[in-house]
């Protein structure tokens, strides 16, 4: 994950509804978009929620049926073992990095049996301290995202992970809002640096607004992990589709960063190579103003700054003046 470019995650999440071919083709979505890694989501939904917890009022909004079961939801859309490997494999051939979110204590301990590189720990896990310590004791990169968190819950997220064994130079902090999908009012994306200037650590984004806009701002303000879900069509049943970026979408966006990337450049000032053709175009040289005799004084009466650019500077104005001419000049040739 270590580079000089903005490491791209598209978010397929649970958008593959539960069908293998689904997930495929979010991969291959992926690929052409040309991000660095999609990620899914592991979990058993007996592990993960209780029987009787309610969706959330997105996830009831985005749903096309009247079950109000969180854990029945989940259900249908886990990912069983023989799917993430045919998924891994998938990935292999396809040349992109596969990542997934653990949300309970046996998929960390699976997805660091299938030699995961980077752990991904979500919001709603920020405050689960055995799960944080687990994680932290893998000694992996680890991404920590931290929506719904505050600065003292980050904190001691952050001091877990550390203390478990994880080194703080492989953590990246993302800066979240958990609400699918996320109103511009409420992004309060300069709070990303907040963290990253509050820990001095590596920070980024994981976006849930609509739109591709916010993400561009957030590799301006100095991201280095940028995070997006992303469906085949967001008109699909399920929890998350319409807070998705659709196909064209995610294209749009990785040109996009990958163009600010280029744009951001150094912190150098200097001419540019591109430029430097155009000096002598579009910057001045002291000029004759009138014919002028070897002999005579330069004087604002007989010189004039005039394109192009090639003779000598009008910087150096004050140093010509009321000297004396070596040679004949023509108006309008270069001193």
């Amino acid at each position: 994950m270590k580079s000089n470019n903005v490491f791209i995650i598209a978010e397929a999440g649970v958008n593959h509804n539960g069908s293998i071919e689904i997930a495929k083709k979010l991969i291959d979505v992926a690929v052409e978009a040309g991000v660095d890694a999609v990620k899914f989501q592991t979990f058993k939904a007996n592990k993960l929620v209780s029987k009787n917890a309610e969706k959330a009022e997105y996830q009831k909004k985005n749903m096309n049926d009247n079950d109000d079961s969180q854990f029945n939801m989940l259900k249908k859309l886990e990912l069983d073992v023989d799917t993430h490997h045919e998924l891994i494999e998938y990935c292999k051939t396809k040349k992109i990095m596969f990542l997934s979110t653990p949300f309970d204590h046996d998929s960390i301990k699976f997805l660091n049996d299938l030699e995961l590189s980077i752990f991904k720990i979500p919001s709603g896990e920020i405050t689960n301290l055995p799960y944080l310590r687990e994680i932290g004791a893998l000694n992996k990169e680890v991404i920590l995202s931290t929506g719904m968190a505050d600065m003292g819950e980050i904190e001691d997220a952050i001091d877990i992970l550390i203390e478990a064994g994880t080194k703080k130079e492989n953590i990246t902090v993302l800066h979240a809002n958990t609400m699918y999908p996320t109103p511009m009012k409420d992004v309060n994306l300069n709070a990303m640096k907040t963290i990253g200037d509050a820990f001095d650590i590596a920070y980024g984004y994981s976006d849930h607004t609509l739109g591709i806009e916010v993400d561009i701002a957030a590799v301006t303000l100095g991201a280095t992990v940028i995070e997006k879900h992303f469906t085949l069509d967001n008109t699909m049943d399920g929890p998350d589709h319409k807070a998705s970026l659709e196909p064209d979408e995610l294209i749009a966006m990785v040109k996009s960063i990958r163009n600010i990337e280029l744009a951001l450049g150094s912190s150098v000032k200097k001419p540019s190579n591109s430029e430097k053709p155009n000096m002598k175009i579009a910057r001045k040289s002291i000029v004759a103003s009138c014919n002028i005799k070897e002999g005579e004084l330069f004087s604002k009466d007989n010189l004039a700054i005039k394109r192009p650019g090639n003779g000598i500077s009008p910087m150096r104005w004050d140093e010509l003046i009321g000297s004396v001419s070596s040679k004949d000049y023509n108006k309008d040739e270069l001193i």
